[in-house]
Order: structure tokens, then C-alpha cells, then sequence
């Protein structure tokens, strides 16, 4: 007699393993207890993602944290997702939404040109590349 995976059965195991992994987790890790929906929910969905789940797609399209045209300051750039500070917006989004930044930019209709770095942060990596010659072919090859 064969075994056929239902939804609900697939939900359940999906459920279970999500609770399996966020307790090992948290066993061996100082987790604060209100960042526990939150690591629960990430272990939920990257669990899905692997075992080829579908999520069911949200009846409102998601809103940003902040308008994006307001996101993008000279020291820090925001995140739509959660509306926090970074300089640098790269692993945040795969660590936590697991998105690449080329996603991100179409998840939220932003031009190609939208930076994932704040224009201060990398302007003063610029200068600091300059510093140490790096771009420049050597002398005397």
C-alpha cells in the first residue's frame, strides 16, 4: 500500500521539524525570547523552501517598511523588509529573508541602480582601496 503525502500530513511534518531544529537551536545558543517568533518563523520557511513546499502567496502584497524613495540615507540604507539600519544591506537579506539583492530589488520594483551599500560606507571603502593602491598595475614587471 502506498503512502501518499497530503498537505496536511506534509504541514505537520514540516511543523515538527521546524520545532526540532529551532529547540536544538536553542539549546545550544542565548536566543532572546522575543526574537523566538521570529527565528521560528525563519526556520518554518527555510525549511519549506527546501523541502519544496509552497507557501501560500499572501492575499495583500506585502508593504515596505518605509516609502523606498526615503530609504536610502548618507550613512545607512533601510531595509523594506523589516524597516532596521544597515550599511550594508547584502547578508542581512539572505540571511534572513534569503534574498539575493538582484530578488530584493524586484521583490520591491527598484531600479537596477538601487544601491545595497550606503553611499558614505562605500565611498570610504573607495578611498581606503585608493589608499592601498589596489586597481593600479604594478611598477616594474
Amino acid at each position: 500500500m502506498d503512502i501518499v503525502e497530503t498537505p496536511s500530513r506534509n504541514s505537520d511534518a514540516l511543523i515538527e521539524l521546524t520545532a526540532d531544529v529551532v529547540a536544538a537551536y536553542v539549546s545550544n545558543n542565548p536566543v532572546p525570547v522575543g526574537e523566538l517568533p521570529n527565528l521560528i518563523a525563519d526556520v518554518h520557511a527555510a525549511l519549506g523552501r527546501v523541502g519544496g513546499a509552497s507557501e501560500q502567496p499572501p492575499a495583500d502584497k506585502q508593504k515596505p517598511a518605509v516609502n523606498p524613495k526615503r530609504s536610502v540615507h548618507d550613512d545607512y540604507i533601510v531595509c523594506l523588509e523589516d524597516g532596521k539600519k544597515f550599511k550594508s544591506l547584502k547578508r542581512h537579506l539572505m540571511t534572513h529573508y534569503g534574498l539575493t539583492p538582484d530578488e530584493y530589488r524586484e521583490k520591491w520594483n527598484l531600479d537596477a541602480s538601487y544601491p545595497m551599500v550606503a553611499p558614505n560606507y562605500a565611498a570610504a571603502r573607495s578611498q581606503l582601496a585608493k589608499k592601498m593602491g589596489l586597481g593600479r598595475k604594478r611598477k616594474g614587471r
